[in-house]
């Protein structure tokens, strides 16, 4: 045996009987992170800003998946995932402050602005996303993940695994190895600890390089971590 296969992985808890919810569900990628969880088998709620609209959005994923305004959707979940765009995450999450608190936050969204040469990334005055949402939710544990997953891929119901990984970032190591292994529920996914909040903002940023990369290669490009 090499000392690759001999490494002994920590178990991950077990999520199957949580309920996700989908901040920004009827976008890109909540709506392929919605469609990828519940095909795993996961309960998942998503939100929008209008009940109506993830009504509609919810029926057309089938699966089981709820749809509901983005308060109803914090309140009905164990775990929310935002994945609301850039220029709404801090309305969005201070306006659900109460609704979150007690909750595991999983902050996927990438500070990105686009100019004539492509995608380049933003600095929020707090650090990252993550960070600024970690300073609006007090009251909530607050990861990030799921930052590097093409949204293209995530819809595409003719793929039935997405060999990628996902980072996972956050100070509560309970809640970090939740969304780890809440990433390891979908195939071809893992979930990897990549540190505390702090470093989320060169998470974050590395979306700009692979946006650069899917367009030089027509690509849909994602990340794996060698020698774990």
């Amino acid at each position: 045996m090499t000392t690759h296969e001999s490494v002994t992985k920590p178990a991950l808890p077990d999520v199957s009987g949580l309920v996700v919810g989908v901040l920004g569900g009827t976008g890109d990628q909540g709506r392929g992170l919605a469609f990828r969880l519940a095909k795993a088998g996961q309960q998942v709620v998503i939100g929008s800003r209008t009940a109506e609209r993830a009504e509609a959005a919810a029926a057309e994923l089938g699966l089981g998946v709820r749809g509901t305004d983005n308060a109803g959707c914090a309140r009905d979940s164990d775990i929310v995932i935002v994945a609301v765009p850039w220029d709404g995450h801090a309305d969005t999450l201070s306006a659900l402050r109460e609704e979150l608190a007690g909750k595991i936050v999983v902050d996927c969204v990438n500070p990105l602005g686009f100019d004539k040469q492509g995608a380049y990334a933003l600095k929020p005055e707090e650090g990252s996303a993550a960070q600024q949402a970690a300073a609006l939710l007090p009251d909530s544990r607050v990861t990030a993940a799921f930052h590097h997953l093409s949204a293209v891929l995530l819809q595409d119901e003719s793929i039935e695994r997405i060999d990628t990984d996902v980072l996972v970032l956050g100070e509560d190591r309970e809640a970090t190895d939740l969304v780890q292994a809440l990433a390891d529920r979908i195939p071809g996914m893992r979930g990897i600890f990549a540190g505390r909040l702090r470093n989320a903002h060169q998470v974050e940023s590395l979306v700009a390089n692979l946006i650069s990369v899917n367009r030089r290669y027509k690509a849909h490009a994602g990340i794996r971590i060698t020698d774990v």
